[in-house]
């Protein structure tokens, strides 16, 4: 584990957060992957697919390439192809981040809109937007019934990578 690089801790967390949810979505019916809640994005699917595209578009900027199409507009991919992009785009930011300063700008543009980032705000933003998303997956699923529920806490990461459970 990256004990003092709090850069290393945010993306592994990520990961492993991410794939934590993915793994538990694996063993869910399509309906349920589906079944809409009054929450964020309303289905399970819709938001760790969000989560996956938002983390491919950043990484995008971070690449500094040309923005891929939104992975949201693919339409509908199982967990086990979100799995095989949460390593894709997960090997990608690390890729794109390796030696790089964290206070440089990069610019891009969205809807018409052109905008200005550091690395260092992207990799926070792209580590926070998912805690936010992963929660609510978490609470779908709890009102799916998955029990027990994916661990996606830092402090559970740490523990459990410290003692490699």
């Amino acid at each position: 584990m990256p004990a003092s690089d709090p850069v290393q801790i945010l993306l592994a967390h990520n990961h492993w957060a991410t794939r934590n949810i993915l793994d538990a979505c694996a063993k869910l019916s399509d309906d349920q992957l589906d079944r809409e809640f009054d929450m964020g994005l309303k289905t399970v699917r819709a938001t760790m697919t969000h989560v996956l595209g938002a983390m491919r578009g950043w990484g995008d900027l971070l690449a500094q390439r040309a923005q891929s199409e939104r992975l949201e507009s693919s339409g509908p991919m199982t967990p086990v192809q979100l799995l095989e992009l949460l390593d894709q785009i997960g090997a990608d930011i690390l890729a794109s981040i390796e030696n790089k300063p964290l206070d440089e700008q990069l610019s891009g543009e969205r809807a018409g809109k052109s905008y200005t980032f550091t690395r260092g705000a992207i990799l926070t933003h792209v580590t926070t937007h998912a805690v936010h998303h992963r929660a609510q997956a978490i609470n779908m699923l709890r009102h799916l019934g998955v029990d027990p529920l994916p661990p996606s806490s830092v402090m559970e990461w740490v523990f459990m990578v410290d003692n490699n459970a």
